[in-house]
């Protein structure tokens, strides 16, 4: 499986853990469904999924882990119970009006409060529920953590779910010397990409001085004139449509997530490979999506002035809370 999104953070410290460490430490946040009167639950499921091999021993948990050479990938299952606000304000009415009607009085703000939380328990038990998976990769090597997310919100439900389930999990998020939205604009500006890139069609221009000032193009040839006047004008580059080394096409934004992730040269040949079972295919995708990318990760900080002082992220990590 390749990713489609990814999130980027820096692991400001060596990671310690072996596989069968971290297998363990990962198994004290397994996935479970909700209980009746959870609004979600998430934990950690096998990567693998429905390509894990079954083992006829029903006691043996599938691995939480799959590693390729420095690369380790997780998975992390969330669940939602469906419960819809319009649904929970729908019936609130209809219960205060019963209760207005049937007692000849009016029903004021606090308690109206409460018979929407009486409603909202009463109504959680039989929401549906959707299940949500999001994959993550660690490279030992270079110190990431990847995330399969267009979610920054998402992606900090992962590092968190590795703290709590890690002893210490020191993370940040990854830091260039030179602005990313000045090398794209200088990008876009000389028509000359450096370190393998090349423009393609696709550009999110913004005023630094308002936020509210945005320019969007989609499928446009970003060399037109149309594109030089706005950067004459004053815009910056806020995210930008590359191909890198003609393997990867993305949109990279200024905050260094990657977006609209392929694999384009990659898929096109796994398409004509041979028959293969699942876990065989996946582990190949794995393989070759973390040797494409390492590669990709060291032009894109070069090209961004090289890797400076993580930023920190998020909560604090277990032992210091």
């Amino acid at each position: 499986m390749f990713f489609k999104n990814i999130c980027l953070f820096a692991l400001t410290e060596t990671f310690p853990y072996s596989q069968d460490e971290l297998e363990t430490q990962l198994g004290n946040q397994l996935f479970a469904p909700c209980s009746k009167f959870e609004k979600s639950r998430l934990g950690w499921v096998s990567p693998l999924g429905d390509a894990a091999a079954v083992s006829e021993d029903e006691d043996v948990a599938p691995m939480l882990t799959h590693v390729v050479g420095n690369f380790i990938m997780v998975c992390a299952q969330k669940q939602d119970r469906l419960l819809p606000a319009s649904v929970v304000r729908q019936e609130t009415e209809v219960k205060v009006a019963e209760i207005e009607h049937r007692q000849s009085r009016k029903i004021f703000r606090k308690e109206k409060r409460q018979i929407q939380d009486d409603v909202y328990a009463t109504l959680l038990p039989r929401a549906f529920t959707k299940n949500q998976q999001t994959y993550a990769f660690i490279s030992v090597r270079d110190n990431l953590l990847v995330v399969d997310s267009a979610s920054a919100p998402r992606a900090e439900e992962i590092v968190n779910l590795l703290r709590d389930s890690l002893d210490s999990f020191p993370v940040a998020l990854p830091q260039v010397r030179t602005s990313p939205s000045e090398i794209m604009t200088r990008w876009l500006r000389d028509k000359a990409p450096s370190d393998h890139f090349s423009l393609r069609e696709d550009v999110v221009l913004h005023n630094p001085l308002d936020s509210s000032n945005v320019v969007r193009c989609a499928s446009q040839d970003l060399t037109s004139d149309e594109i030089a006047a706005h950067l004459k004008a004053g815009k910056a580059v806020k995210s930008l449509g590359v191909s890198w080394n003609h393997v990867i096409h993305c949109i990279i934004d200024d905050d260094l997530s990657i977006k609209r992730l392929q694999f384009q040269a990659i898929e096109e040949e796994q398409s004509t490979v041979e028959e293969v079972t699942p876990a065989q295919k996946f582990d190949q995708d794995f393989a070759l999506m973390t040797l494409e990318l390492t590669a990709f990760f060291e032009s894109l900080f070069r090209a961004f002035g090289g890797l400076g002082e993580p930023k920190p992220f998020g909560r604090k990590n277990k032992e210091e809370d």
